[in-house]
């Protein structure tokens, strides 16, 4: 028997324009108006600008203003230094290259949703119908689903910031959502069209981060294949096999045909790929599950409730499919011993599309335990982003503002009129859906995620019209890359740095500053980076000698005490 009972009331779908609104809101805000910040924001940005000024060896090569980059890949790289050739005369380079990340989130919502509809509209996944009719339509309780599973998926904490960021995890994040959705056209009209639309998804994903993921992904179906005996899907994953690999090899033989600065980063690139399953550890175990728990909430309780309302079903497609996803996504999280955030974003699209048929059966007292939830910790969280604001503003409340003041000396940002009032108009609006939730109580499916949605879209859009001039100051470079280029002469002939890649993709941006590339150069300025805390005088590299550099500028940013850079000069 089938655990889901519901009338035609309870799937009435959101409006399109409603849709693309929501996604348009959860977007826009972060892309426009913003300086590169610090991490693989900054760092894949200067790739992306690097390659746009650059010739066909730079793009090849994926580096850093001179600094090789071998890992993961460079597709997001190509596509973003495409956007900036395009329009970064009419926008600017980083906004012009956010503009790629924003068509990816758009990319991968629309292939959350489409793959969410048609896993709805399978006749395994229909509601009992009812003794005297009522039942939705197929097509109507599908659309409701996708609404659910895009909420849901906007919703998620873990996807907020990566999805606003300069990276390859935006690119990768829609993706899989879209190999997923592909996935499911495979199972539904299982032929070799699909399984080589499947392989060509497949092969751009490893040429965007890695070879790993795809391959297991692609193991993973035929396993699922072979357990619902569908030979033809078994047989159509062969050719798609062989296709995922093209992209790859393309990118290979025109490494081997230019010979871009006398070198390759193939095979280093082969080799973080290796490491990307160098584990288990008991690190790496804690930390996937420990931190899944917040990365991909409000998703994973719907999605465990879904399993166990689903678990007397024989084999539906609709949870099958997910889980084994999941399955394989978590076991490549533990198998990395490297534990960083961007392991867990591959499971969030199918998280969330697997949420969405929870929210069929979950009882209503769940629901409303979610939606307080949401109301208390978005509101909570809005109201210390205001009061935050004003103190900031104002200097009351005085404690407030002097931490404030702490974290970033001198902060000479002024209120801007237009991004008070649309901060004030998104939490008019936010308190307008809280009260609509409440007091009418919709019975459509998607109402349990709602709020969840509306307060990330809410607290995301104060944070970038509230304090956007705030963090940029406090988590840019521009500002110390002016104190830099001032003690720099006009005509100098390089560079040579010991930095991150994110501080040399900004001081290469910001100030023009000239980096020694591949071939060795003998630069007259060596550029150091150390920490306050090991020592105030840095280490100098192993082939420099200290008696043959002058210092001539020790700098840092004003919201990092730790973080210091020196400037030494050649002594003639």
């Amino acid at each position: 028997m089938k655990p889901v009972r519901l009338p035609a009331a309870a799937t009435v779908a959101l409006p399109r324009w409603a849709i693309f609104a929501l996604c348009l809101l959860y977007i826009l805000p972060g892309l426009i108006g913003r300086d590169p910040w610090k991490g693989d924001d900054a760092s894949a940005f200067g790739m992306m600008w690097t390659m746009a000024h650059g010739s066909l060896s730079d793009w090849l090569w994926p580096h850093v203003a001179g600094m090789p980059t071998p890992e993961k890949g460079p597709l997001a790289y190509w596509i973003g230094a495409l956007f900036i050739r395009l329009f970064g005369g009419v926008f600017g380079d980083p906004m012009a290259a956010r503009l790629a990340g924003g068509i990816f989130f758009m990319i991968g919502a629309v292939s959350v949703w489409y793959a969410t509809y048609l896993l709805g509209r399978r006749p395994e996944a229909q509601p009992m119908k009812l003794a005297f009719g009522g039942q939705p339509d197929p097509r109507d309780f599908g659309r409701t689903l996708a609404d659910g599973a895009l909420l849901i998926y906007i919703a998620s904490l873990g996807l907020l910031l990566h999805s606003h960021e300069t990276s390859v995890e935006t690119l990768q994040i829609s993706l899989i959502a879209f190999l997923f959705y592909q996935s499911v056209r495979l199972f539904d009209t299982p032929g070799y069209r699909a399984g080589l639309m499947l392989g060509a998804t497949a092969g751009l994903l490893a040429l965007t981060k890695g070879w790993v993921l795809p391959l297991a992904v692609l193991l993973t179906l035929a396993g699922v294949a072979a357990y619902r005996r569908q030979g033809k899907v078994f047989k159509a994953l062969f050719p798609a096999l062989l296709l995922a690999a093209l992209p790859v090899l393309a990118w290979r033989f025109g490494l081997n045909q230019v010979h871009p600065f006398d070198s390759s980063p193939f095979p280093a690139w082969m080799e973080w790929n290796y490491r990307l399953v160098s584990g288990p550890t008991s690190e790496s175990v804690s930390y996937t599950f420990k931190y899944l728990l917040w990365f991909a909430w409000p998703a994973w309780p719907f999605a465990i409730w879904a399993v166990y309302a689903w678990r007397r079903q024989e084999k539906p497609l609709h949870i099958l499919l997910p889980v084994a996803y999941l399955l394989c996504f978590l076991l490549l999280a533990c198998l990395n011993k490297h534990s960083e955030e961007t392991i867990l974003l591959p499971i969030l699209p199918v998280f969330a599309i697997l949420a969405a048929f929870g929210l069929t059966t979950v009882k209503r007292s769940t629901i409303n335990a979610v939606d307080w939830f949401s109301v208390m910790i978005m509101t909570g969280v809005a109201g210390l982003i205001w009061l935050g604001w004003i103190a900031q503003q104002t200097g009351w409340p005085k404690g407030l503002a002097q931490q404030l003041n702490l974290l970033l000396p001198d902060y000479n940002g002024a209120s801007q009129p237009l991004a008070m009032m649309t901060a004030m108009l998104a939490t008019v609006a936010w308190f307008a859906l809280v009260y609509w939730r409440i007091s009418r109580r919709p019975a459509v499916l998607w109402r349990a995620v709602v709020l969840s949605g509306g307060g990330v879209i809410l607290c995301w859009l104060l944070l970038m019209t509230l304090w956007l001039p705030w963090l940029n100051q406090r988590i840019s470079y521009a500002s110390l890359t002016t104190e830099l280029s001032a003690k720099l002469p006009v005509k100098y002939k390089c560079v040579d740095a010991y930095i991150g890649a994110s501080q040399r993709a900004s001081f290469a941006y910001f100030g023009d500053i000239r980096f020694a590339g591949f071939s060795d150069q003998r630069c007259d300025y060596l550029l150091l980076q150390h920490s306050r805390k090991r020592n105030l005088v840095p280490d100098m590299p192993e082939p420099y000698e200290a008696r043959q550099w002058e210092s001539v500028w020790i700098g840092h940013r004003a919201g990092d005490k730790d973080e210091l850079f020196t400037l030494y000069r050649r002594r003639r």
